[in-house]
């Protein structure tokens, strides 16, 4: 038998913007499709016509792609109406739907009800009894019915990639509601009809979706197909609890206008939530060998922006010129990116350091002892060979004649070139800052 190619899906709805919960989801499966050589494909669940938004189908493009996360096709659940009502009729044919009548209000008392008595609030199923002359009088009178699929009563069980054995009965399950009474649909039947027909291998989504699978797992018999693999994530959570999209400092666009690399957020979320630690990557591409789903774990994972600022700032200094340049202040060369790529956490400070090579800072406040060394220092400064290493020349030529070392051989002279007492390496930065510009600093104290 031919193996089965592997095909995931991210599946988001465009009514609104996608948020880190939603990413991590799309990662997973873009590296589950990467790591087995199959298909990544973005589907848009835009069944609902009255909250999917145009600018929110834009979004969620340019979001997967600042992230490199890129789809291998699309395909849009508004245009597949065809396809959805095809498998309903064969569904209807086989009676695995069935029309209902009741309104919301008279399914509220009846799940009060059953709730009232101790039992579950599973739907009882009383428009099946109904006769086919009361089902045209209630539609002669106005009511038009929403449909059910069918539940057949029996145990329904799966082993899931990350939460292993799953069991449920059918009995204590509520026959799901797969169309409204508009003709509209809801998400449970369209989502197992795209599967089918994008011949879906893998299903990743969070674990409050297990239920959900359960139900589907009988659609996918009853339309002839066997269901795929799921792998159900525990969900992330923030500091007070369950993350939510509501929260705008874990929405992708946030998380981008902060000054966040796409790279760090995706080598975060590959291993939040799993056995292994969190390294930072310099490509998306590095995440994808040791890739398993094996390696999830079935307990809530926290996601915390300050360990996002921490996997950023080490993945800037991973990061080649080659993948920032376009980014860079004016004027910053490869050697000014090197020079000033340790002491960053945030690509946008680069511009903070670049000035510091480019401007003269104001002249600092030195005691008079250090005004003095500052003084000779330009006196020194002005003889020595520049060549490739001018700081290891004027430092080593001042050692030599004041007999400083340590702090108060390299601070006086960082504070006089750069007006700060911390930054990059003097020895990478005084090349960049030049002979002129430093004569001219030190002699400015």
């Amino acid at each position: 038998m031919a193996a089965v190619r592997t095909v995931t899906r991210f599946a988001p709805s465009p009514t609104g913007r996608l948020h880190v919960g939603n990413i991590r989801t799309a990662l997973v499966c873009w590296l589950a499709a990467r790591a087995a050589g199959g298909a990544f494909m973005l589907r848009l669940d835009d069944t609902d016509a009255e909250r999917s938004r145009e600018e929110h189908v834009e979004a969620i493009r340019a979001d997967l792609a600042w992230l490199g996360l890129l789809p291998d096709g699309e395909v849009r659940q508004s245009a597949r109406g065809a396809l959805y009502q095809e498998a309903f009729e064969t569904l209807h044919a086989s009676g695995r739907v069935y029309p209902c009548y009741e309104s919301e209000e008279e399914l509220a008392v009846k799940r009060r009800v059953a709730l009232g008595r101790g039992l579950p609030p599973v739907y009882d199923r009383a428009a099946l009894r109904l006769s086919a002359d009361e089902r045209r009088a209630l539609e002669g009178g106005g009511v038009r019915p929403h449909w059910r699929f069918r539940l057949e009563e029996s145990a329904i069980g799966w082993r899931d990639l990350v939460r292993g054995e799953q069991r449920f009965e059918a009995a204590n399950l509520s026959d799901p509601v797969v169309r409204r009474a508009d003709g509209s649909w809801l998400y449970l039947l369209p989502s197992v009809i795209d599967d089918i027909d994008m011949r879906v291998s893998h299903v990743v989504r969070g674990e409050d979706h297990v239920a959900n699978t359960a139900v589907q797992w009988q659609m996918f018999e009853a339309l002839g197909a066997p269901p795929p693999a799921f792998a159900h994530l525990a969900l992330l959570t923030a500091a007070d609890g369950k993350l939510s999209k509501r929260e705008g400092a874990v929405g992708v666009e946030a998380i981008r206008d902060g000054g966040i690399e796409a790279v760090a957020l995706l080598a975060l979320l590959a291993r939040l939530g799993t056995r292994d630690p969190v390294v930072a990557v310099a490509r998306a591409e590095d995440l994808i060998a040791n890739f398993s789903f094996d390696a999830w774990a079935r307990a809530p994972a926290r996601f915390d922006p300050a360990e996002l600022a921490r996997v950023n700032g080490t993945t800037l200094h991973l990061l080649p010129f080659s993948a920032v340049t376009e980014r860079l202040p004016a004027g910053m060369d490869e050697p000014g990116w090197l020079a000033i790529r340790p002491n960053i956490e945030r690509l946008l400070e680069a511009a903070d350091w670049w000035r510091v090579v480019t401007d003269d800072p104001v002249p600092p406040a030195l005691d008079e002892a250090e005004h003095a060394y500052v003084v000779h220092a330009a006196e020194v400064a002005a003889t020595v060979e520049w060549g490739d290493t001018p700081w290891l020349a004027l430092t080593a030529a001042l050692k030599a004649e004041t007999g400083r070392k340590g702090r108060a051989l390299y601070l006086p002279l960082r504070r006089a070139l750069t007006g700060r007492e911390h930054g990059p390496d003097m020895a990478a930065l005084l090349p960049l800052i030049g002979r002129e510009r430093t004569l001219r600093r030190l002699a400015a104290v």
